[in-house]
């Protein structure tokens, strides 16, 4: 079992997977930074001065921090943008692979055996 769990985790999509986790994280923090250090605060000056970490609605006891649920949406669709831009460039790599004319195969040994004697009776 421990034999088969190496070779498991030896295979190249594991590893694919563990590299994409890794990535994916340090870019959730890079537009996270760039949500709320530089998007929102500059939405935030178009809208009048507008800190969108201050929106909130007291319900009860309970206090509703809107605000953070509207820069969430905007890092979802940040990271949405960028994972679509990635997998269009993907699919135009892979479409172009496939437009690429394949060489003709080479003809069978008979084939070309017919051929030759083609030949000779023409002569």
């Amino acid at each position: 079992m421990l034999k088969e769990f190496r070779e498991f985790l030896n295979r190249g999509n594991v590893m694919d997977l563990a590299v994409a986790v890794i990535l994916g994280t340090a870019f959730i923090a890079i537009v996270n930074s760039l949500v709320n250090d530089i998007i929102m605060p500059l939405i935030g000056v178009l809208l009048g001065g507008l800190n969108f970490a201050d929106l909130t609605v007291q319900a009860g006891d309970a206090v509703i921090t809107y605000g953070n649920f509207i820069q969430a949406i905007v890092n979802f669709v940040i990271i949405a943008f960028v994972i679509f831009m990635i997998v269009r460039y993907y699919n135009r790599m892979a479409s172009k692979k496939e437009e690429a004319p394949a060489a003709p195969p080479a003809p069978a040994e008979d084939v070309l055996l017919l051929r030759e004697i083609r030949d000779l009776l023409k002569k």
